[in-house]
């Protein structure tokens, strides 16, 4: 079987190699038979050579039009790839009778390849037809419904699909609904419409447009229509009606899957809207129409379209509220990403206008994760055996180590303390030393073992986790320990690490119930006494360390972060990473110049 996609009336290679088998035929070896006629023809067919399979019949011209309007109305506008496989059932050199079995194959992929529901679509037939000899040979006598059964001179076949029955809805955790197809209304203008009174009706439902906005895009269009606001229907009822009157407005209803809140939105819900079209598209029907010439039609062939089913998610609506709220009185992108760790589920995913604009940096953004690596970095330390919780070192205001001069925040110094209690002090000395000590490879392993560094395929959710190379120097593991150089993480990463902490096992994401993520690797497990020493070093972080504004609230474990970033370190960003019983979290706040911004927002998120 040759593949086949349509995109134009011949195949001028498959035409050159069937015209040449044809040519073969009818030369100086006689004329061809009947059967191989048929196979010619089937050949050519199969190739999508609608002029070569014509030229053997009996009337050409009438045979590639009808089957250059076969190929055109079985490809559905280019969206739908059709493949022929014809073959030769059987011919009688007596009678000349030829019996095909016809086959195409539908697909909405653009490769030609199985649908994503695994499900095949196709139309399996016969027909027959009558070879005969003429003075260029032998031809097929032609009838159009050799190519299909029913198929007339004044008829034509198309491909159809059928909308799903039912369109899915989306759902939280608990039953609550997130998103569903709701009808939305394009608010058009041309070059005529006045600004000001389209305004007057718009600016109070969306400040942000305004005379000078409308004039604005009005101008760009250069005279051509523009939109000018997309309203839910709850917005457009109360002014439709005027608007309607404005010369120069149109009103455009389209359908689109929106939040149930408005008010509601998560990075999270980008995947899930993908996951949606997925579900309609499997759920589609199709079918095979012979048309008539009054546009009349009868069904051939097909699959009635089904309720395509609803999607639960793992969100936490509630909890995806409180961290939108927790982020909102920030100026600077900010972001924050909650998992359960007993089994990975993403619960929110949050943030503010500022990092809306960037993208979805709380799921794919990469940056320094300064202290809340020393959760990493300790683990590697205890892993190796160089050191304990009550391990006492040494954490003086700065040291040089490898060459690079560290200093501790505000160059406070402790003396000799057990890691435990540098670790709650976030004595970046402490950590440098301790990185300084360790395999080339350690700190890369650690982070790994806490998801930091798996890039995972999840239905629904695109992330990046992070990236932590190999340390090959004493001087990069220096930086590398204190979640600096090299080290990148997402706010998502730093949820994963926590979340693995807390369960002291790496449980792949999952946004889509019941469909984890797969990671493209599998770490080393997470030790389980390595895991509880770090909770009880991130407890007493929040009871007597630098997360002490937290410790109003039960059972919070926690690891504060600053990460320097720029040419010459002249900014900060704020990290706050936590974890209270079966829920895992971190905050980002970009620019935050300290981990304080990071931990009022998770106290405006938990309390």
């Amino acid at each position: 079987m040759i593949v086949f996609v349509h995109t134009s009336k011949k195949s001028v290679s498959a035409i050159a190699a069937v015209v040449a088998l044809v040519l073969a035929g009818c030369g100086d070896q006689g004329p061809a038979q009947p059967q191989t006629t048929a196979e010619q023809f089937v050949d050519a067919i199969n190739s999508g050579a609608a002029d070569a399979a014509a030229a053997l019949t009996t009337d050409p011209a009438a045979a590639s039009a009808a089957l250059t309007g076969l190929y055109d109305g079985l490809s559905a506008g280019g969206t739908v790839t059709a493949t022929p496989d014809f073959a030769v059932d059987s011919t009688s050199e007596e009678t000349g009778t030829v019996n095909l079995d016809g086959t195409w194959r539908f697909s909405t992929t653009t490769d030609g390849t199985e649908e994503p529901d695994g499900e095949p679509k196709q139309w399996q037939y016969d027909t027959t037809g009558t070879a005969i000899e003429t003075d260029q040979g032998w031809r097929i006598e032609w009838n159009p419904s050799i190519l299909a059964p029913g198929l007339a001179a004044d008829s034509s076949i198309r491909y159809t699909a059928t909308d799903a029955l039912v369109t899915p809805k989306v759902f939280d955790r608990a039953g609550v609904e997130l998103m569903s197809q709701q009808v939305v209304t394009l608010v058009n203008v041309d070059s005529t419409a006045d600004a000001a009174t389209v305004a007057a009706y718009i600016t109070p439902i969306v400040p942000g447009i305004t005379a000078e906005s409308i004039a604005s895009n009005q101008a760009a269009a250069q005279g051509n229509t523009t939109t000018v606001v997309t309203l839910r229907q709850s917005d457009i009822d109360p002014i439709a009606a005027q608007l309607t009157q404005v010369p120069g407005v149109t009103l455009a209803p389209q359908t689109r899957l929106l939040t149930a809140d408005s008010e509601l939105s998560s990075p999270a819900l980008n995947g899930v809207a993908d996951v949606w079209q997925q579900r309609i598209d499997e759920n589609k029907g199709w079918a095979i129409q012979s048309v008539a010439a009054d546009g009349s039609a009868d069904r051939l062939a097909g699959v009635d379209a089904s309720p395509a089913p609803d999607i639960a998610t793992t969100l936490d609506a509630e909890l995806q509220r409180k961290a939108d709220e927790a982020l909102a009185p920030l100026g600077q992108q900010a972001a924050i990403v909650a998992l359960q760790p007993s089994t990975g589920e993403v619960l929110a995913v949050a943030q503010n206008n500022a990092a809306d604009a960037q993208g979805d940096i709380a799921l794919t953004g990469l940056y320094p994760p300064g202290s809340t690596f020393k959760t990493v970095t300790t683990s590697a330390a205890l892993e190796a055996g160089i050191a304990t919780p009550d391990t006492v070192l040494p954490c003086p205001s700065t040291e040089n180590i490898e060459g690079r001069q560290i200093p501790n925040d505000d160059n406070f110094d402790l003396g000799e303390v057990p890691l435990r209690t540098a670790f709650a002090a976030s004595c970046n000395t402490t950590m440098g030393r301790l990185g300084a000590g360790l395999p080339a490879d350690a700190l890369a392993q650690s982070a790994l073992r806490y998801g930091l560094g798996v890039d995972y395929v999840t239905p629904g959710l695109t992330t990046v986790t992070g990236n932590v190379p190999s340390a090959e120097t004493p001087a990069q593991r220096v930086e590398w320990a204190i979640g600096q150089g090299q080290v990148t993480a997402s706010p998502f990463g730093m949820a994963l690490v926590a979340s693995s902490i807390a369960a002291g096992a790496l449980n792949a994401p999952t946004l889509i119930d019941g469909q984890p993520g797969t990671g493209d690797t599998t770490p080393e497990p997470v030790d389980p006494q390595v895991a509880e020493q770090i909770r009880m070093m991130m407890r007493e972080t929040v009871t007597s360390g630098t997360a002490t504004q937290l410790q109003d609230i039960p059972d919070l474990l926690g690891k504060t972060g600053t990460a320097e970033f720029g040419l010459n370190n002249e900014g900060a960003h704020g990290w706050f990473i936590g974890i209270q019983g079966d829920l895992a979290f971190a905050v980002f706040v970009a620019g935050g110049q300290s981990s304080a911004p990071a931990l009022e927002a998770a106290g405006r998120f938990l309390r």
